[in-house]
């Protein structure tokens, strides 16, 4: 006769775990509605904000003219206003810092003579290498159109995805909506701090939504395949486990915004740090709200208890 199997002993790695579970408990024992209505709520106020104040395009986007001086240290707000006022022209400056150089930038826009920016920096740097460059506003134009097909096609193929993965119309509309709502956020915060919709921003909003839908498709496969015992055991499962993938790459991401040196690099960190953070929020309470009601639904239909 063989000896009944003895339970396994809880592991560090469990109490953590519970832990953890402990913690996040408050989201779900939240109302269904309210996960719903609050995320919803967000949403419209970003495209309020978006209506009223959309990013500005960057030079690459409408065309301008860029000042490169190399080994100038000055101070970017007071730069721009010196250049300014010399040539009557409102310009933006943003400093960088290289392997081996370092320097400013000077964005001006389209029509700006160029020479009369190197001019007037000379006055201060007459040490300093110059070199510059005119974006047309035609190669602006195709630029937008470009980056608004790549950002059309990549949301339409994830949704194809999604649909092909689920072939359930309600989660699957909740994942393509909160991925929606993401980009539609990180936009709005891109409006507020003043941080320009380049191809650079553009790229960071794509990578968004590969990086949203996973904890979107993690949540709605834990619960609509569960093995937990209720709704919540399955939720906590999940938001646990979608916590420390968000977390460790949102860590990743500002530990990259504080140490780098580049406007591009920290314009696609800020972005998808701002998508990650709305991504909380559309993931483990919108979806999950979603899902909650659904899943409830379903089970009362089918008579379930």
């Amino acid at each position: 006769m063989s000896k009944p199997k003895s339970k396994a002993k809880p592991t560090a790695g469990d109490a953590v775990r519970a832990k953890k579970q402990e913690k996040l408990s408050f989201l779900a024992r939240m109302e269904y509605r309210k996960m719903i209505m609050y995320p919803l709520v967000v949403f419209v106020i970003a495209l309020i904000l978006l209506a009223v104040n959309f990013p500005t395009l960057g030079i690459d986007l409408r065309g301008g003219v860029v000042v490169t001086a190399y080994g100038v240290n000055a101070n970017p707000d007071e730069l721009a206003k010196y250049i300014s006022d010399k040539i009557g022209v409102d310009v933006r400056v943003e400093s960088f810092t290289g392997v081996e150089t370092s320097g400013v930038r000077v964005y001006a826009p389209i029509g700006t003579d160029p020479l009369r920016i190197i001019d007037a920096m000379k006055e201060k740097y007459p040490a300093a290498e110059y070199t510059h460059s005119e974006v047309q506003p035609t190669f602006g134009e195709i630029a937008q159109q470009q980056g608004i097909r790549a950002l059309a096609f990549a949301f339409l193929a994830m949704a194809v995805v999604v649909f092909l993965f689920f072939r359930n119309l309600v989660p699957s509309l909740t994942i393509i909506f909160s991925a929606l709502s993401d980009m539609t956020i990180a936009v709005a915060l891109m409006g507020i701090f003043g941080i320009e919709l380049t191809t650079a921003t553009i790229a960071a909003l794509l990578m968004l939504i590969g990086y949203t839908v996973d904890s979107n498709i993690l949540l709605t496969t834990k619960l609509l395949k569960r093995k937990e015992d209720s709704i919540d055991k399955a939720y906590l499962s999940a938001v646990s486990t979608g916590f420390t993938m968000s977390t460790t790459t949102l860590g990743a991401l500002l530990i990259l915004w504080i140490i780098s040196t580049s406007q591009t690099i920290d314009n696609i960190a800020i972005v998808l740090i701002f998508g990650l953070l709305a991504d909380f929020m559309n993931t483990w309470v919108l979806n999950a709200g979603v899902l909650k009601w659904y899943l409830t639904r379903e089970a009362v239909r089918g008579g379930k208890a």
